[in-house]
């Protein structure tokens, strides 16, 4: 059976929906068949690392969202005798939604913030710990929510640490920085700044940058004075390995959440988003993050004291992996697919 995957990513729009829908898609691609990706907006490199896990690819010419892009969608999840079209991104209204419905397709649709008038879809899936059934009450009467982390959408690459066994160190001295796969206001830069001014001897780190980050080569100048060994990795294949290999983790307030939960990675937040603030405040009143908070009011300094309090505290990395392993179990990509099926 075919799936047909409507999602889009730019500068502007990160890699996070791409990524996590590629995640449902090796779900239904070990279980049911073949997905097929619909893309209007689209980085070489995700287009890329979508084609070697056996998806196809189409490209759309129109414009993101409009009915044009919902009639040509429409049409060519027919085409390809899609048992359900999935669709993801906050370009994509209530109408558009309609008219995939009213093709007789069957309908998910992933959101992050009920962000839309009306849901017509047959179910709307937020993988977030802050989804709130009070944001989907302008829904048809048969639509149904699956809210929450048991329903987190987790890539093939993690599925085999499930069960993770983590040593903690009483100074913690390895430090992942991951902010998503754009960064367009290049925070990144904030961060290395930030590692520079920690006093913790034998501090190393690995940044990691996606395909769609602008900023590569100026982040690459940064670090060649550093005190500190920094790596800077772009498109990795391996971040469970990374996650695995770090102590303490600084990430944005996005999807990469739930793989640092599943992971039982202690995490500092920042949020990049306005979407991602709901998510870094619940995740901190669990103690499962420290959030810094809205990240142009975060001094350098002031991430660096809070990094090199956690690094030295193991009884707070201790809970924090603690509440990590009860959040996310890694099996949300096949609870959803198994409602489709």
């Amino acid at each position: 059976m075919n799936l047909v995957i409507r999602v889009d990513a730019s500068i502007q729009i990160g890699s996070g929906h791409v990524m996590r829908c590629l995640a449902l898609a090796q779900a239904w691609q070990d279980t049911q068949g073949q997905p097929i990706f619909i893309m209007a907006n689209f980085v070489p490199a995700l287009e890329k690392r979508l084609k070697s896990e056996g998806m196809e690819v189409v490209l759309l010419t129109t414009a993101l969202g409009s009915l044009e892009d919902a009639q040509e969608t429409t049409a060519l999840a027919h085409q390809f005798e899609a048992s359900w079209l999935v669709v993801d991104g906050y370009h994509f209204s209530a109408d558009y939604q309609k008219i995939i419905k009213s093709s007789g397709l069957r309908l998910l649709f992933i959101d992050d913030y009920g962000h839309t008038e009306h849901y017509y879809a047959d179910f709307v899936l937020n993988q977030n710990i802050s989804a709130n059934e009070q944001w989907y009450q302008h829904r048809d009467p048969n639509t149904q929510l699956l809210l929450g982390t048991r329903y987190a959408l987790l890539r093939r690459e993690f599925w085999q640490w499930r069960g993770l066994q983590r040593t903690i160190p009483p100074i913690a001295k390895k430090v992942l920085v991951t902010l998503g796969g754009a960064d367009p206001d290049n925070v990144t830069l904030k961060v290395i700044q930030a590692l520079q001014l920690v006093e913790v001897e034998e501090l190393e780190a690995v940044v990691v940058v996606g395909g769609s980050n602008p900023h590569y080569e100026n982040l690459k100048m940064a670090m060649q004075d550093s005190r500190y060994p920094i790596q800077l990795q772009r498109n990795v294949p391996n971040m469970p390995e990374l996650m695995a290999w770090a102590d303490v983790a600084i990430s944005a307030g996005g999807s990469t959440c739930w793989e640092l939960a599943f992971m039982g990675l202690p995490s500092i937040l920042l949020i990049l988003a306005e979407n991602q603030r709901a998510i870094a405040q619940k995740l901190a009143i669990l103690n499962q993050v420290v959030n810094l908070g809205w990240h142009q009011d975060v001094k350098a300094q002031n991430m660096a004291d809070t990094l090199s309090t956690l690094l030295q505290s193991e009884e707070e990395r201790t809970n924090m992996i603690e509440v990590s392993q009860q959040i996310v179990d890694g099996q949300g990509s096949f609870k959803v697919v198994s409602l489709l099926s």
